[in-house]
C-alpha cells in the first residue's frame, strides 16, 4: 500500500510513482492543471464564436442595482381558456415590493400600467440581439403603451422612483 511500512503507521514523506514518474506537487502549483484543462477543453470541445457572442451581450444587459419584478400572473398558464375566442391579449403581471406591473401584449403592440400609479422610464429589453431597447414613458397615471410587439424573450427595464426594477424574461 501507498506509504505504509510493516509497522502499519503512514509515512507523510513517501510518494509512490505515478504513471511511472514521480509526483511533484510543485509542478500543479499556481492553477497550472487548471490552465491545462482549460486548453484541452478549448482544443476538444470549443465555445463557438456566436454563443461566447451571445453570453457578453446579454451580461451587457445584466443590472447589478435592480431589483427583480417576479411574474405573479401569466394568462398564458393561469387565465381559463374561453371557448371560441382568438387572438386573445397575453395578460401578465409582475410584483417587485410594493410595485405592480401590469402588462397586455397584442399582436398590435403592447400596453400596461404601473400601480401604484407613477411616471416612470421603461426599456423593452428583447435579449442580446437588439442594441438599443426600445424606451417608452410611463404617464402620471402609471399607462405606457407601444405599437412595437417584442419578439423573442423580452423582458422590461423600469425607472421610477429613484430605483430600478427589471421583470422577469418571457416569450412573446
Amino acid at each position: 500500500m501507498s506509504g505504509m511500512h510493516g509497522d502499519d503507521t503512514f509515512d507523510e514523506g513517501a510518494q509512490e510513482p505515478i504513471g511511472g514518474a514521480e509526483f511533484d506537487p510543485e509542478e500543479f502549483a499556481d492553477g497550472l492543471l487548471e490552465e491545462e484543462l482549460r486548453q484541452a477543453a478549448a482544443i476538444l470541445d470549443p465555445v463557438p464564436a456566436e454563443l461566447r457572442l451571445l453570453a457578453t451581450e446579454a451580461y451587457v444587459l445584466l443590472d447589478v442595482e435592480a431589483r427583480l419584478a417576479e411574474l405573479t400572473f401569466d394568462s398564458l398558464v393561469d387565465a381559463i381558456p374561453v371557448r371560441g375566442a382568438t387572438d386573445v391579449p397575453r395578460m401578465l403581471t409582475f410584483v417587485a415590493g410594493d410595485l405592480t406591473v401590469d402588462i397586455e401584449v397584442t399582436a398590435e403592440g403592447l400596453m400596461g400600467q404601473l400601480l401604484p400609479p407613477q411616471p416612470a422610464g421603461i426599456e423593452v429589453l428583447n435579449g442580446p440581439q437588439t442594441l438599443a431597447p426600445t424606451t417608452l414613458t410611463a404617464d402620471g397615471m402609471g399607462r405606457f403603451t407601444s405599437d412595437v410587439t417584442p419578439s423573442g424573450p423580452f423582458a422590461l427595464r423600469l425607472r421610477a422612483g429613484g430605483g430600478v426594477v427589471v421583470t422577469e424574461w418571457l416569450r412573446a
